[in-house]
């Protein structure tokens, strides 16, 4: 039982949103087996949520929802409204569904009496900025799975008239492209009306995808605590903005293990009885943020010679086991990324060439026209973005608690002594402090 809920709050009411409209029970009582249901409120309009809320409902009630579609537009209205409501994970509620017998005045008891019983997580409803950030994610995520989906619809379209492109044929360079399909064999009026959609369908697709990566390279140049982020090898415009995106306010998350949960990079757990341990960090956390930190890792451990390549080919080279190094080095990743967030981290005195050569990437993504209507150039604005990397806001605390982001160097044996001497002591201090 929650009982700082029951303390809190007066009544809870469960909340069953549809995108047309919503049906409501109105629960009093302590316990799920003591709560009591005043009033039932079915089918009412979304767009009477308002007026009702402020007729039915006091501010001392509190709304519990599942999270779904229009969930988080629900609690901004009803913040609106002087109203209190939280989300509930759907996962969770979803198996509390009864299998004889189904409605909305059900569902919305039992989501009012899911969070009486305490077991239901909450779901942390992202300010504005931060779900913007989400769309815009999620939108060039749409668009590059499309242009992968057309492209192989063209391969197999050929493919199924004998015509084999080569394996590392550009499909996005539309012009260069239907000149060699036009020379690898005769097409009949049809069969050429069927080629020129599929590569009309991935222009299209290529300059919708386009269109998203420049204004997210845009945003992680504009944002100082975004732009941090690319300070870390492996970490790029699309990495840091889906950081941004996803975890949004990093106050949230006062300690870098639970940053770590929530990306989904803590091994699970699965052992009953005579049966062997299985488990991974598959099927739990944020499966966008923990795909690309993966691929961040494996990018590092490819083609890179920085501490973290040098410990993961080490780890490798113990283990022998590919998947679990990655996902280590991905797990380090995301420390590094709580402490840059936090603003914990050393200050960039010199641009290396490593990070030179990154910064061109991300404004290249932005484009000559995009330069052009701002009225800067590149190198103005390479510039601009050097002098934000140095003067990023940081947390003024002790050097135990600031990650160290130096050259890339391995530290020597005296400089780890010296750092695991100011850890231990601060350690020794913290425990003294607590007694």
């Amino acid at each position: 039982m929650n009982k700082e809920t029951t303390k809190t709050w007066g009544r809870v009411i469960g909340f069953d949103s549809h995108p047309d409209s919503f049906t409501a029970a109105v629960l009093r009582g302590p316990t799920p087996a003591a709560a009591v249901v005043e009033k039932t409120f079915n089918k009412v309009p979304i767009g009477q949520l308002c007026s009702w809320a402020k007729k039915h409902t006091t501010a001392e009630d509190l709304v519990v929802l599942e999270a779904s579609g229009n969930s988080f537009q629900v609690v901004r209205t009803l913040a609106a409204c002087g109203r209190q409501a939280k989300v509930l994970e759907s996962c969770h509620l979803g198996k509390l569904k009864e299998a004889h017998a189904n409605n909305d005045k059900i569902s919305a008891v039992r989501i009012g009496k899911a969070y009486l019983a305490g077991t239901a997580k909450e779901v942390w409803v992202p300010d504005e900025r931060t779900q913007e950030r989400r769309d815009w994610f999620h939108a060039h995520r749409k668009t590059v799975k499309r242009l992968t989906q057309v492209q192989a619809r063209l391969r197999s379209y050929l493919s199924d008239n004998g015509v084999r492109l080569e394996q590392h044929t550009k499909l996005t360079e539309v012009g260069e492209v239907e000149e060699q399909i036009r020379q690898a064999r005769l097409w009949s009026e049809r069969q050429w009306s069927v080629i020129d959609i599929l590569l009309q369908e991935i222009r299209h697709a290529d300059q919708q995808r386009r269109h998203w990566r420049r204004l997210i390279a845009q945003e992680v140049l504009a944002d100082p605590q975004l732009l941090a982020l690319v300070r870390l090898c492996g970490v790029r415009e699309m990495v840091a903005f889906a950081l941004g995106a996803f975890v949004g306010n990093i106050q949230r998350f006062d300690h870098p293990k639970k940053l770590v949960k929530y990306v989904g990079l803590n091994p699970a757990l699965d052992e009953s009885g005579n049966n062997q341990w299985t488990g991974g960090i598959g099927g739990h956390g944020n499966k966008y943020l923990r795909c690309l930190l993966v691929e961040g890792a494996q990018a590092i451990l490819r083609c890179s010679r920085t501490p973290l390549a040098l410990w993961g080919k080490r780890l490798l080279a113990r283990k022998g086991q590919i998947n679990l190094v990655v996902a280590a080095m991905a797990r380090k990743l995301t420390v590094a990324a709580w402490y840059l967030m936090m603003g914990r981290w050393t200050p960039l005195e010199e641009i290396d060439d490593r990070l030179c050569v990154k910064v061109g990437k991300i404004i290249g993504q932005v484009g000559a026209e995009a330069l052009k209507r701002s009225g800067k150039n590149s190198k103005i604005l390479r510039q601009e973005v050097y002098e934000a990397l140095k003067a990023a806001p940081r947390t003024k605390l002790p050097e135990a608690t600031v990650y160290v982001l130096g050259p890339e160097a391995t530290p020597s044996p005296q400089e780890k002594n010296r750092r695991h001497l100011i850890v231990t002591q601060a350690r020794a201090l913290a425990r003294a402090t607590s007694l």
